[in-house]
């Protein structure tokens, strides 16, 4: 008995893949990006830096962004450099009324990211509009259903956390909302400068270094580690919780909510 030629199929399969190329191609070209200069490069903190691009000419980038949380794409000129995702640290508000998109971004050697951090004041990038669906505060609405609110940032992930807190969450209408921000020691954590105004908005700011130097007497470890050790979930079905950074601490902390009988989505992340 003979087996069928399966060259047809083989051959259809070949065309398929190449099908799935092209939808993948188009839909790369599809993307818009938009030509904006730089107006601030400096830095944040060790490995840390600010950056603001003037969106002012191109309302339809401003417009776009409408929810902290939300992120976009930032290419340099160089087409064979490959593009970075970045959420916008600056909130909404800023956008529209000032025409800037702030950013925190992280120097890694050899990425796009550091590339971007050696650029200067007036280096056009390419931007495209701010996408993804960003804290949705709406879940974790009216603050009287929702008194203990719990923050987690780990590096640059407090990028959006700020943008965020900035925004506004009705936090001073709460009774227990901490932000547990994590980095390696005091000099690559960004945006000390910010901490009295983010108290004064109702935000109380628990660092965690993971190698502080000897004077250090806060909290020290992982902010998975320092949340177990602190927790105080006097009632989990009132409790929320928001998180953004390295994943395993996503992964660990919100474990450790669910655990306790917080409802997985009163959990927020942008992604």
């Amino acid at each position: 008995m003979s087996l069928p030629r399966l060259r047809p199929l083989r051959r259809f399969t070949r065309h398929l893949r190449r099908s799935r190329v092209s939808v993948a191609s188009a839909a790369q070209e599809t993307v818009v990006w938009t030509p904006a200069p730089l107006v601030k490069v400096s830095p944040a903190a060790e490995s840390l830096f600010h950056i603001a691009v003037d969106v002012s000419e191109a309302p339809e980038l401003a417009s776009s962004y409408t929810r902290a949380g939300q992120y976009l794409q930032i290419r340099l000129k160089d087409p064979s450099i490959r593009p970075a995702f970045l959420a916008i640290a600056s909130p909404p508000a800023i956008a529209a009324s000032e025409g800037v998109f702030e950013f925190l971004v992280k120097s890694v050697a050899g990425s796009t990211a550091e590339l971007l951090c050696r650029l200067t004041k007036g280096e056009i990038v390419d931007l495209t509009p701010a996408t993804g669906k960003g804290f949705d505060v709406d879940q974790i609405s009216p603050p009287e259903n929702f008194p203990t609110v719990l923050i987690f940032a780990t590096g640059s992930g407090i990028s959006p956390i700020r943008a965020l807190i900035e925004t506004g969450f009705d936090a001073d209408k709460r009774s227990d909302v901490r932000l547990y921000y994590g980095a390696r020691n005091l000099t690559r954590m960004a945006y000390q400068e910010r901490f009295n105004d983010w108290r004064s908005s109702g935000v109380d700011i628990v660092p965690v270094f993971s190698q502080p130097d000897i004077f250090w007497l806060g909290e020290k470890g992982y902010v998975q580690a320092a949340f177990g050790r602190d927790k105080r979930i006097i009632s989990p079905h009132s409790t929320a919780a928001v998180l953004c950074g390295q994943k395993q601490m996503a992964e660990e902390v919100s474990s450790i909510l669910v655990g306790d009988g917080v409802a997985i989505d009163k959990i927020l992340k942008n992604f």
